[in-house]
């Protein structure tokens, strides 16, 4: 491992390729590597800093056990004899409701999550929570409605389009596409491409942009509802495609035939005359839209993405080459959790469905867990997250934890939820693990990379899916493995995979297991839970993805998947696994017609009421909160917690409360003076940036601060401003429409 290691960067999405020059055992040094086929030679500033991320002072290597307010060292045997005890002792005095799993939300080390799943499961459980709720409930329950299954995605064909309408998103600063400061100047300086932003703010997107509709906040579905009532009006919409493809269309129709758009644009404030030329332009070329949290987690947040995703299905770019496209994948991301299925748990006390991934909101769990119900949560097992940081209301988070009955935390720092934990239990570090880049990312072709461990861990640390394996064991649920599957493992992997495939065709429980199973055998020949269950991934892939490999010269034959997985190791940069067939991109949808389904029912009434006297009224603030708080500003300068260390950001304004020039004269405040922010939440103090790219009227916070750093809290945590309560009917926080006043500290 000494020398240039080929990996890739682990603090979002887009898993760039990195090159990292380790010595001594340590990385020291990071750059682009230009021959992953993904990223092509860019990474971000975040990447190119992710040795703090390695490298944290509060590092833990070995299991802690709380002992009043301090912890004290154990052993593995220890914590996971009590773990277990404890998690056995619950489920059997109050039944499996009482446990919850939290995880699978690190953008490095996805893999985990097959196996906290499966000790969940196994114990009776459905109650699984990730940052995928936090923030995609709405989008994915509306894919599921309107695509046929929850976990099919869209994303924009941005190489193939004429135009990127990036919308409620700041790519030039967040990126969730690849290489995305690279693309948006590209669609911005080509004469025959456009970017359009629809956006409140001149953020720095917009500031590139070809036409910004500086929409006015918690407006994005009614103006998306007036553009298709516009399109309507002018008898724009593509009729072909809507015949062929979209089904329920007369039903919804008349909900836009009579709108009243211009009264609309009006409460949008924004011109008529320019969303008059950005409909034109949407149904005369080929366009793409690109999403982010300012729609997932503004007002309205589900009915922000039907109306979307209405607009797209009109104008016919659903599935079509430059518009948005379904990807291919190596596996799906979570599963199909339909709320309509009984067989599926609404939570107790907030009645709320798993939808995003099968996961449940974390904003639901403090009300579960402080219910006083006789079947509420008692039992959390947090993995790989902070909530006390990274999800809303941490004095609610912090009273809830307070009142459980057993709190396990896997990571690789005492966190600030750590920190209330009566088990600790060290993590590697994805540098120090396998794990792969899972997300479906690009089009046509379809991409992997097995990103190996390049330094070693310190201590006793173990990856979060050999702590679960630990667990599993413990509890009883693994069936006992023979000792030929135990030999098998040291040779040849295809030997081993014909005698697994012949041992589970005789043992029932082997394919509930199956993760452990592999991890029992292959990972303790590898030291990786992980990397075991990755090559059973591959050799049970899905039937898609084994059609989308062949098209990339991989024969679709019984040993396939332990080619690609051979490949993938000697191909450490990641590559192409697979080819979407273009052409056939509509045969992806997943729903009973065939076709996008544009009416769901639950929002019929939502929608037919939406108008601009209602919004009108809606929007008003309260006298004591008169401004609106947008909770989470994506930067260069922050990484939700992974960042642990602030001299990342040394000599940067990383953290402020950013408000308009205007506002701060209104309000007599000065650039750099400490003001106090408040909210229905709390209070928190912090350093007022004057700022043009701020609108009137709105205050930028941004989230993944104040984070308690040898021994001092660095920044706002954002999350003592946000009410958990303060969320969309599915769940997810509407931290960008939060109502809030500035003084003077």
């Amino acid at each position: 491992m000494e020398g240039w290691n080929k990996t890739g960067c682990v603090l979002c999405a887009q898993n760039c390729g990195l090159e990292i020059l380790v010595e001594n055992d340590r990385m020291v040094k990071v750059r682009p590597d230009k021959e992953n086929p993904r990223s092509q030679g860019y990474a971000c500033r975040k990447g190119m800093n992710v040795i703090y991320h390695q490298y944290p002072a509060d590092r833990v290597t070995e299991p802690l056990k709380r002992d009043g307010d301090d912890f004290v060292p154990i052993s593995w045997n220890q914590a996971i004899d009590e773990i277990a005890g404890r998690m056995k002792e619950l489920v059997g005095r109050h039944g499996p409701r009482c446990l919850a799993y939290m995880g699978a939300g690190a953008q490095g080390g996805h893999s985990e999550g097959a196996f906290g799943i499966s000790v969940l499961r196994a114990m009776g459980s459905q109650y699984f929570y990730s940052s995928a709720g936090q923030e995609f409930s709405g989008i994915f329950w509306v894919n599921g409605r309107m695509l046929g299954k929850q976990y099919i995605p869209h994303l924009p064909d941005d190489h193939e389009s004429d135009i990127m309408v990036a919308w409620g998103w700041n790519g030039m600063e967040s990126h969730q596409i690849r290489r995305a400061p690279i693309v948006l100047k590209g669609f911005s300086k080509d004469p025959d491409r456009k970017l359009i932003v629809i956006d409140p703010r001149v953020s720095e997107t917009a500031a590139i942009a070809d036409i910004h509709l500086a929409v006015r906040p918690g407006t994005d579905a009614l103006l998306a509802k007036a553009m298709i009532a516009l399109i309507v009006q002018e008898k724009w919409e593509n009729r072909d495609y809507i015949r062929d493809h979209v089904a329920g269309w007369e039903t919804i129709r008349p909900w836009f035939e009579e709108f009243d758009v211009d009264a609309a644009l009006k409460v949008c404030e924004v011109p008529y005359d320019q969303v008059h030329q950005v409909c034109r332009l949407m149904t005369t070329q080929r366009w793409c839209v690109h999403q982010d949290l300012g729609i997932y987690m503004g007002r309205r947040s589900t009915l922000n993405s039907y109306m979307i995703n209405i607009l797209a299905a009109v104008c016919g770019v659903f599935a079509k080459r430059g518009g948005n496209v379904i990807p291919g994948m190596l596996m799906p991301l979570g599963r199909h959790a339909d709320e309509l299925n009984p067989k599926n748990w609404r939570t107790m006390v907030t009645d709320m469905p798993p939808v995003a991934a099968g996961s449940f909101p974390p904003a639901v769990m403090p009300e579960e867990i402080l219910s006083g119900h006789p079947e509420r949560l008692r039992a959390v097992l947090v993995s790989a997250c902070n909530p006390l940081r990274a999800y809303p209301d941490t004095s609610a988070y912090e009273e809830a934890f307070g009142k459980l009955d057993l709190l396990v935390v896997n990571d690789i720092v005492m966190s600030e939820t750590a920190r209330l934990a009566h088990y600790m239990l060290p993590c590697r570090t994805f540098y120090e693990s396998w794990d792969g880049t899972f997300f479906p990312e690009t089009f046509p072709e379809v991409y992997f990379q097995l990103r190996r461990p390049i330094v070693r861990p310190p201590g006793n640390c173990l990856e979060a899916a050999q702590i679960f394996t630990r667990l599993a064991d413990r509890l009883g649920l693994i069936p006992q493995i023979p000792q030929e599957l135990y030999d098998a493992a040291s040779g040849d992997r295809l030997t081993f995979s014909a005698r697994l495939t012949a041992w589970a065709a005789k043992e029932p429980r082997a394919f509930a297991a199956m993760p452990f199973v592999l991890a029992k055998t292959l990972g303790e020949q590898w030291d990786s839970a992980a990397r075991a269950a990755l090559w059973g991934i591959l050799m049970t892939a899905p039937k898609a993805f084994r059609e989308n490999a062949v098209r990339v010269g991989f024969e679709n034959t019984p040993d396939q998947g332990d080619r690609i997985f051979q490949a993938l190791l000697d191909n450490p940069q990641g590559m192409w696994v697979g080819r979407v067939d273009p052409a056939e991109n509509m045969a992806a949808l997943k729903t009973p017609s065939g076709k996008i389904e544009v009416v769901i029912p639950e929002l019929a009434d939502e929608a037919k009421a939406l108008d601009a006297q209602g919004e009108s009224e809606d929007l008003r603030l309260p006298s004591e909160f008169p401004l609106i708080l947008h909770a989470g500003r994506h930067t260069r300068f922050n990484i939700n917690t992974l960042m642990r260390n602030p001299g990342w950001n040394k000599g940067k304004r990383a953290c402020t409360v950013a408000v308009h020039a205007d506002d701060a004269a209104d309000l007599g405040l000065s650039d750099g003076q400490q003001v106090r922010v408040t909210t229905a939440a709390g209070s928190e103090v912090g350093e007022l940036e004057v700022s043009d790219q701020v609108r009137k009227g709105t205050v930028l916070i941004p989230h993944g601060f104040g984070l308690i750093y040898d021994g001092k809290v660095y920044g706002i945590n954002v999350n003592r401003l946000t009410k958990n309560t303060n969320r969309d009917p599915l769940g997810t926080p509407l931290h960008r429409f939060v109502p809030c006043r500035v003084e003077a500290a």
